[in-house]
């Protein structure tokens, strides 16, 4: 994590500690893998070995009354921002900036975590991912992923499905 201020490389680790006690109080069956750093959908299927459609994309959105959202999809899709507008019941959506991205989450876009409720972002997830029966993310790292059952991953985060 070389170039990156420190307090931003502990904070990091903060959020990914947290997620991984979150999940361990959840009881769900998740692993937690350490990998080389990954900056996109594709690097980070083929570093944990698994297919594109299983990662899950966390993408932080901005409204069009400046507030901010979370949404969740398959790697290998698009998400359909004009839907999660409808139902958040917005003129527009859009996807937050990088330095948004990180003033509203810690993290760094690659690493954002699906979990909305931590800071707190209200979540949508593409009902897709639950075609998978597990599914992987990073948790506020670039070299550091969870995989879990997608079940369980909705059981934790509560998201609204589309």
């Amino acid at each position: 994590m070389e170039g990156r201020p420190a307090s931003r490389c502990r904070m990091s680790e903060k959020i990914a500690s947290d997620i991984e006690e979150r999940l361990r109080r959840s009881g769900a069956d998740f692993r937690i893998l350490e990998h080389a750093p990954v900056f996109t959908s594709e690097q980070a299927a083929i570093a944990r070995g698994v297919e594109l459609r299983t990662g899950v994309k966390a993408l932080v959105c901005k409204t069009s009354d400046g507030g901010f959202l979370l949404a969740l999809c398959p790697a290998d899709r698009r998400v359909d921002l004009g839907l999660i507008a409808r139902l958040e019941g917005t003129k527009r959506i859009c996807l937050a900036s990088p330095e948004e991205v990180r003033e509203v989450t810690d993290c760094e876009i690659g690493s954002v975590p699906p979990f909305g409720h931590r800071t707190p972002l209200k979540t949508y997830m593409d009902r897709r991912l639950l075609e998978n029966e597990r599914v992987n993310f990073n948790i506020g790292l670039h070299t550091r992923s969870a995989s879990i059952g997608s079940g369980d991953l909705l059981g934790i985060i509560h998201p609204v499905l589309f």
